[in-house]
């Protein structure tokens, strides 16, 4: 018996509308892309399921137009995930499904090529003689067929990508494609050459700097099966795979997985259901696996594989911490002709590294000349006028909000006082390249920033150019802290430990530990490397833990704390954002959903001991790009209680004034 109408997720915030057949009597099925009236235009769908006719009176039903010839159907493994997907992040199904296609038509002469995204090459990589690590663990994750989750803990340099890249050839073998996830275009550079030297004609890349055209080819190339491994950023999961064989997520910790903007779905997370739908195995890589993940292998739900050694048996770095308060002391006494910021620890170091023709570099998540700039006459610091945050001087010419991107130009007579003059106040990577340009004029410096390095040719010719020994000094950013392997690199210095110690967010300390091993682990890939961190607070336990190099230590302290106050993952989080142009009625509807929230748990006794409502409180950046924020926290012990509770939440009514926006954020990453 066919359908007497279809639900249809399209273009617009909502889950689906029903559209009745069209003229013809043309049917279809689940996935089925189709052109449908959508107000006074046409518009993309997507068949979710057939419904029954809703009675007459209603509301009167439009006919959908016809097939989309252009759009391939979407496979029903993927259509159960998107499904999951508006379930579980609250977030309509419309306005998911347009994510998984192409931005062009399949054929178009519009959006020209730069040049080829893949570069292939004649000289290939042979494989090299595995590790007994690797082997072992190439055989336990062979070994088990369908979807199992495989978090693999290996070291900075212990071999991960062989790794990778042997179960790929296994996947090949079988005549299935592979899905790779990387948390950032950097990384994908070093990957992508290192993959297509191994595997010629076979790969294809997805991310945010391709242009629609590159995306739309490479989009097309894996879904007809031209190509078999597609590489990507966290939006290369939305592109339907006709025949996946396996998923790999590498650097798994990475909070960059996390989406900030409309859909705020976690990659990894929604990896592991597009792997299981898909019967799968799911290999999540990193040295320093998520508190999430970790636990999740503690308890049985995850099989762990431990590699523990640099390949080679390659030493781990020396590292050296450095007491930047003993520093300010000893040079009160005996004052240094050497910048605020460098100490001599480090200094010694940098140039004993350049002395020896090896390459050194010096990180700093800071962009810019200085944080703020400053009055010393009386106290002012230029403001943001849409951000509650101070501007950054860029090149001591002009100041930068990095949210919203505003600049004015910096000027010499303090605008508040009119007498004083605006100062540099703290430390930023432009600030760094110019000290060190005067310290060593004789050394070739690059510096990898969002500055710096604005697109995807930029990046790929600063890769080359440190893997060439062309740059003996790199400065960057945390663009420069995961995943790239560098040879000749053999010391890092850690400019400013500090600056993600005391960040408003319940995972800071885990934040800082994971930075701090990963950017140490880019010295000594080759030979000796040594580390040289500087901080303020030498007995911080991402400090000790990262000198001791006890992951397990670290992740045990901090599990501990995370479940005295049920904080994830020992319990669930979700955090509601009211967001509005107006203080005063954002803040009152805050109050209004605080209300609604504590009237619904009191009438569900499912709520009442397993659910935590804090709030509303200002967000620690309470005004961003001109839109005023309150955040409601809402603690649970299930995902799937905490989920059911922010649906029967949102239920549409009239108690959000107009041009007020309520966004839910599940496992919230960015608490700013």
């Amino acid at each position: 018996m066919s359908p007497d109408s279809y639900l249809v997720a399209v273009e617009a915030p909502l889950d689906g509308l029903t559209y009745l057949p069209p003229a013809d009597g043309a049917q279809f099925t689940r996935g089925q892309s189709v052109v449908v009236p959508l107000g006074k235009r046409r518009a993309h769908g997507v068949i979710v399921r057939p419904v029954t006719k809703p009675p007459p009176g209603e509301y009167e039903l439009k006919h959908i137009f016809a097939s989309d010839p252009e759009r391939p159907p979407i496979p029903a493994a993927y259509m159960d995930w998107l499904e999951w997907l508006a379930q579980y992040y609250v977030y309509p199904l419309g306005q998911i499904v347009e994510s998984v296609f192409p931005p062009l038509a399949k054929e178009s002469k519009r959006g020209g090529r730069k040049g080829p995204v893949v570069k292939e090459t004649l000289a290939l990589y042979p494989a090299p003689k595995l590790t007994a690590d690797q082997r072992r663990v190439i055989d336990a994750i062979e070994s088990e067929k369908g979807f199992a989750v495989h978090l693999l803990h290996g070291v900075t340099g212990s071999g991960k990508t062989e790794v990778y890249l042997q179960l790929l050839e296994d996947v090949l073998r079988q005549g299935k494609q592979a899905l790779v996830l990387v948390p950032e275009i950097s990384l994908t550079p070093q990957l992508i050459d290192r993959f297509s030297r191994r595997f010629p004609g076979m790969v294809a890349v997805l991310h945010s700097h391709l242009t629609p055209r590159e995306k739309t080819d490479q989009w097309w190339g894996m879904v007809t099966g031209q190509k078999k491994i597609l590489i990507g950023a966290r939006s290369a999961l939305f592109c339907p795979l006709p025949d996946p064989g396996i998923v790999i997520l590498d650097e798994e910790h990475e909070p960059s997985y996390k989406q900030d903007e409309k859909l705020k779905y976690h990659a990894r997370d929604a990896a592991i259901v597009l792997a299981k739908n898909l019967k799968v195995p799911i290999v999540l890589g990193s040295a320093t696996p998520s508190l999430e993940s970790w636990n999740n292998a503690e308890s049985g739900r995850y099989r762990i594989h431990t590699m523990a050694q640099r390949v080679n048996a390659r030493e781990m770095p020396e590292i050296t911490v450095v007491d930047l308060r003993e520093q300010i002391r000893v040079r009160k006494d005996k004052p240094s002709e050497l910048p605020h910021w460098l100490s001599d620890t480090l200094y010694a170091e940098l140039q004993h590294v350049f002395a020896k023709k090896e390459q050194a570099a010096l990180f700093l998540n800071r962009r810019g000349v200085a944080q703020a700039a400053n009055c010393k006459l009386c106290g002012f610091a230029p403001e943001c006028p849409n951000c509650s945050v101070t501007l950054t001087v860029h090149a001591r010419s002009h100041l930068v909000c990095h949210f919203c991107d505003y600049t004015e130009k910096m000027s010499e007579v303090c605008p508040n006082c009119r007498e004083g003059s605006l100062e540099p106040l703290g430390l930023g990577t432009e600030k760094l390249e110019t000290d060190m340009a005067a310290l060593f004029p004789a050394i070739r410096i690059a510096r990898a920033d969002r500055d710096e390095v604005q697109s995807r040719e930029e990046l790929e010719s600063l890769i080359r150019s440190v893997e060439d020994g062309e740059v003996d000094l790199l400065i960057g950013t945390q663009m420069i802290a995961k995943g790239l392997d560098f040879p000749k690199l053999n010391l890092v210095g850690l400019v400013l430990a500090d600056l993600g110690f005391h960040w408003p967010d319940f995972r800071a300390s885990e934040r800082s530990f994971q930075l701090l091993t990963q950017v140490s682990g880019r010295s000594g890939r080759q030979s000796s490397g040594r580390v040289v961190i500087q901080t303020y607070d030498t007995e911080h336990a991402s400090i000790r833990f990262t000198v001791s190099g006890d992951f397990k230590g670290f992740c045990d302290q901090e599990m501990s704390e995370r479940r005295e106050l049920n904080y994830p993952p020992a319990w669930r989080m979700a955090m509601l954002r009211i967001q509005g142009p107006e203080a005063t009625v954002t803040k009152d509807a805050a109050r209004r959903l605080v209300q609604r929230a504590r009237h619904l748990q009191s009438q569900n006794p499912a709520y009442a001991e397993a659910l935590l409502i804090l709030g509303p409180a200002p967000a620690p950046l309470l005004k961003l790009r001109g839109q005023y924020r309150y955040q409601v926290m809402v603690k649970c012990d299930s995902s799937q209680r905490l989920g059911a509770f922010c649906r029967q939440l949102m239920t549409p009514g009239s108690w959000l004034p107009p041009k007020t926006k309520v966004q839910v954020d599940i496992d919230p990453f960015q608490m700013l």
